[in-house]
């Protein structure tokens, strides 16, 4: 039987926010970080993502915050001579997990009076800045954006007591590791302060972070039942590419879904893919690395309320994308590392629920197949298509296909070059 929470001895403030977001039993992560965490002692856990690692670190570092003796300054946005003072300092490496993470924080913060606050690029700088400088008691940010206002001086470092790295694996595979060392050489020593540390894997590098910036931290190890979701149903349709679309089409009409999540290896391909669906009667919007930030949270929130039945992704949104109800994945391409087979697949069937995850494999990634199949070790099974199953693509007219030309001639010209299909991780900031 799992932990309940009203057994932590959490305050009234705490489990006010557990009912709201109407939790009452602890996931295995929970259940094995936080009697770990509530003694104050840092943690590394390796647990996949939609876990419920995100809920047992804010909880964690809320009671930190609100014990006897620290609640009277719960609120108040500390400041000193205009330089934000945050008591608890989250750090992740996109801004989809920020937005993601300031949204589980504010539900299950919203009877501590804490003052939460996020940093990310792609949102007005000048009212992000000032709202930092302000004061804050959680910061949570990416790090780039800490950095710039780091050095700027809207903010310090220097009275963080809790701090929480997430998806420290991706920071490296980002190539954000510098960053993230720079701003933990400006905390108080690690005796000074409580710090979590969770990645989908501790590897030696990951563990390198821990000895060198956390106090003999405790480590926790989920290990998934399955490296894929046991409630996925995963099938597969070998499909040569001028048929693929046909495919797609009739799918979706045969599967239905609320929410459906077609993932591609490319920004270009996720953005051809919106226009052709769009042209015959879905409606569909790409999530790209180049999105804008406003644009890009208008997607999300439409998708996640249901006003938006099919959104198109590369990987960038593979990790941190936290969407409840995702019926289908489906993988318009297969991708280059098994890992991101996983964590797209990850996106349905989330905590409990039920799902499906369809791959559409043409000549061009037929290679690929028999990686992922080794990684998660096991055979996808092969369904054939039916004739019905293939419906007719309303094609482009030549005024659409010279448009969408002009449009590309001008992306290309303003990236400087063609795009390639990303090779593994994705590198450097995106």
């Amino acid at each position: 039987m799992a932990l309940p929470f009203t057994a932590l001895g959490l305050s009234d403030a705490v489990l006010a926010g557990i009912r709201a977001a109407g939790f009452v039993e602890c996931t295995p992560i929970q259940e094995a970080a936080l009697p770990v965490a509530l003694k104050g002692k840092d943690v590394a856990g390796q647990s996949q993502t939609g876990t419920g690692k995100t809920a047992a670190f804010l909880i964690a570092g809320f009671t930190r915050l609100l014990r006897p003796g620290e609640s009277a300054r719960a609120g108040l946005g500390p400041r000193a001579e205009g330089v934000g003072l945050p008591r608890m300092l989250i750090i992740a490496p996109t801004r989809e997990l920020v937005v993601q993470i300031q949204a589980d924080a504010k539900l299950l913060g919203q009877q501590t009076g804490l003052r939460i606050l996020s940093v990310y690029g792609g949102i007005d700088y000048a009212e992000q800045r000032e709202a930092l400088r302000a004061g804050c008691d959680l910061l949570i940010g990416t790090p780039g954006r800490l950095i710039d206002y780091l050095k700027q001086h809207v903010w310090s470092a220097r009275r963080v007591e809790v701090l929480v790295i997430d998806e420290a694996d991706r920071m490296f595979d980002m190539g954000f590791i510098a960053d993230l060392r720079f701003i933990l050489r400006r905390l108080p020593p690690p005796e000074r302060r409580q710090s979590f540390l969770f990645s989908a894997t501790l590897s030696f590098r990951v563990l390198e972070l821990t000895w060198e910036f956390m106090n003999n931290p405790t480590q926790i190890t989920i290990t998934p039942q399955q490296k894929t979701v046991e409630q996925v149903v995963q099938l597969l349709y070998h499909v040569g590419r001028e048929e693929k679309f046909s495919l797609l089409l009739g799918l979706l009409r045969r599967e239905g879904g609320s929410r459906i999540l077609i993932f591609t290896n490319t920004r270009e391909e996720a953005r051809r893919l919106e226009d052709r669906l769009g042209r015959n009667g879905w409606e569909a919007r790409a999530l790209t690395g180049d999105v804008d930030q406003r644009r890009r949270l208008r997607i999300l929130n439409d998708f996640k309320a249901g006003r938006l039945p099919v959104l198109v992704a590369t990987d960038v949104a593979s990790r941190g994308l936290h969407i409840e109800g995702v019926s289908h994945v489906i993988n318009w391409d297969l991708p280059q590392d098994p890992e991101d087979y996983v964590h797209r697949i990850g996106r349905t069937a989330r905590m409990g629920a039920t799902g499906k995850a369809i791959s559409l494999v043409d000549e061009a990634t037929a290679l690929l197949l028999e990686p992922i199949e080794k990684f998660v070790n096991q055979k996808i099974s092969v369904e054939w298509a039916q004739d019905d199953l293939f419906l007719p693509e309303i094609k482009p007219t030549a005024e659409e296909r010279r448009r969408y030309a002009e449009e590309r001639r001008r992306r290309l010209h303003a990236r400087g070059g063609p795009s390639r299909p990303h090779r593994g991780r994705p590198a450097g900031r995106r």
